[in-house]
C-alpha cells in the first residue's frame, strides 16, 4: 500500500468517524443549541476530510476543482446556517432547554 493510498484511507475513515459522531450527538444531546453544536462540527468537519480525501485520491483533474468548489461552499456555509438557527432561535424568546 502507498502512502498516497494510506492517506486517502485515513482522511476518508476520519471523515466518517465525525459523521458518525455527529449523528450521535443529534440523537442523544438533550436540546437544541447542544444538537446544532454537535452536528454543525462534526459534519462540517466530516465533509472536510471526505473532500480533500477524494482530491488527494483524484489528483489533478477538472473533477477536482468542482470539488474544492464544493468544499468551500459547504465549508463557509455549514456554520453561518447554524448559527442563524441558533439566533432565531434565541431571539424569538424560546428556551428549548426548558421542559413545559
Amino acid at each position: 500500500m502507498e502512502l498516497i493510498d494510506f492517506i486517502v484511507t485515513a482522511l476518508l475513515f476520519g471523515g466518517t468517524f465525525f459523521f458518525t459522531t455527529a449523528t450521535l450527538g443529534l440523537l442523544r444531546f438533550p436540546d437544541l443549541f447542544t444538537r446544532l453544536h454537535a452536528t454543525g462540527k462534526g459534519d462540517t468537519l466530516g465533509v472536510g476530510l471526505i473532500l480533500t480525501g477524494l482530491v488527494i485520491y483524484l489528483g489533478l483533474s477538472p473533477i477536482t476543482l468542482k470539488i474544492i468548489i464544493i468544499m468551500t461552499f459547504i465549508l463557509l456555509t455549514s456554520p453561518v446556517g447554524t448559527h442563524c438557527i441558533c439566533r432565531a432561535v434565541y431571539n424569538q424568546g424560546i428556551k428549548p432547554w426548558k421542559r413545559r
